[in-house]
């Protein structure tokens, strides 16, 4: 397995890595079973970066993560990522609520990477309410953050201001050769996060799975350039090409 190395981080994550939106399922919840010979297959193949959530699994993909490699696992031997829902703040949560919850159902005592999670226009507004950022750099100092970012879904111009709001450790940006140049601007954005040196987590490489399964005549010029090659090979291979990535 690659990795890359980022500087602002301080650890070599995999060049990739395993999003736990979608565990496996059986009967309407996360099946641990399959789950668990998942990320073993993972780990035995080099990956050591793991991206939760608290909405995740309607909740519970945090628990999985728990089961399945946390308690099963050396701690140093990877890292996991988890986001704070910004949008529940303005229903009366807290983000030291929020964040103290994750931490449990975790089994953790502090966060690899920990990222406001789903930054857009109204979700930066609560932000800069409820004053987010000086809530996540406090308990980076304090170690319960080892590294503080955001995942984002929105404008390159509103990108732009998010990153001048502070020093961030990395950012999470959606990017795939889909989306470089339509109206997700995805080369816009990562452009804006390189020219800073700050490192991209890349989310939705293969575009929620679209990418594997092409039109066919996108199929066919694929395979015509490299016919052992699958489609969605071709999308992660671009995602990883990009520097700072």
């Amino acid at each position: 397995m690659e990795t890359r190395s980022f500087q602002k981080l301080g650890f070599a994550p995999s060049l990739l890595g395993l999003g736990c939106m979608r565990f496996p399922q059986k009967e309407g919840k996360i099946d641990l079973e399959e789950t668990q010979k998942l990320v073993d297959a993972c780990v035995a193949g080099g990956i050591n970066y793991f991206d939760t959530a608290y909405v995740y699994g309607d909740g519970d993909s945090e628990n999985a993560v728990r089961r399945t490699l946390v308690e099963r696992y050396p701690r140093e031997q990877f890292h996991v990522a988890d986001k704070l829902p910004i949008w529940m703040l303005p229903n009366g949560h807290t983000p030291e609520e929020l964040m103290e919850t994750s931490l449990q159902r975790l089994g953790v005592d502090y966060f690899d990477l920990y990222l406001l999670h789903n930054l857009n226009k109204e979700h930066w507004e609560i932000c800069q309410q409820k004053k987010l950022i000086p809530f996540l750099f406090a308990q980076k100092e304090k170690g319960v953050v080892r590294h503080a970012g955001f995942s984002f879904h929105d404008t390159p111009e509103l990108l732009e201001e998010i990153l001048k709001a502070a020093d961030w450790d990395f950012v999470q940006l959606q990017i795939n050769y889909y989306d470089w140049e339509t109206a997700q601007r995805a080369r816009e954005q990562y452009e804006l996060v390189a020219a800073r040196g700050i490192p991209c987590i890349i989310m939705e490489p293969v575009r929620g799975g679209a990418l594997a399964s092409p039109h066919p005549n996108a199929v066919s010029l694929l395979q015509s350039a490299a016919p052992d090659a699958s489609p969605a090979s071709w999308a992660l291979r671009f995602a990883g090409s990009l520097p700072g990535a």
